[in-house]
């Protein structure tokens, strides 16, 4: 887990970057957001700029770490995994190796869509996609629970998804 010093330093440098933005860098973002597979003339044309200050606009945000990476958005239904399960993970204990290791091994399973080290009453929040309770029981025996270290768990079902979002407000 962080120290308190990293976390602060972290969120500072954070708004810092954040700062550094200009309108044309949101409006850039904001645009890929919406829709990643612009070319850099439709980006260029939708922001109002022209192409080649667009594309070194977009390089710099690229390389400057402002853009992860593009994706694209998969249908879970259709791939026949239409159920979500939230899962709770309390570990045994807390030290580096045993994060370490709960991590590496949690990220390696096809199933897991989403995984977080947390505060609270459970140290991880697991989000992950299977074909049917059924599916979900033999993920728990057969992969969640050979991950050594794990207390206790607990697990809810999602019935619908209410918002998903896959952008962050620039």
């Amino acid at each position: 887990m962080a120290t308190p010093a990293r976390t602060t330093r972290r969120v500072s440098t954070s708004r810092k970057d954040a700062l550094r933005l200009d309108e044309i860098d949101r409006k850039i973002l904001r645009a890929l957001q919406q829709d990643a597979r612009l070319t850099t003339a439709q980006l260029a044309d939708k922001i109002g700029l022209s192409t080649t200050p667009c594309w070194n606009r977009l390089k710099r945000l690229e390389t400057q770490g402002y853009i992860d990476g593009y994706v694209a958005l998969l249908n879970q239904e259709k791939l026949g995994l239409p159920e979500t399960v939230i899962i709770e993970v309390t570990l045994d204990r807390h030290d580096e190796e045993v994060l370490a290791r709960f991590g590496r091994l949690l990220a390696d399973l096809p199933e897991v869509i989403e995984a977080y080290l947390t505060t609270g009453d459970y140290d991880y929040l697991v989000k992950v996609a299977v074909e049917s309770p059924a599916g979900y029981e033999r993920f728990l025996r057969e992969k969640l629970y050979r991950i050594p270290g794990i207390r206790h768990s607990r697990s809810s079902f999602a019935l619908r998804c209410l918002k998903k979002l896959t952008s962050v407000q620039v």
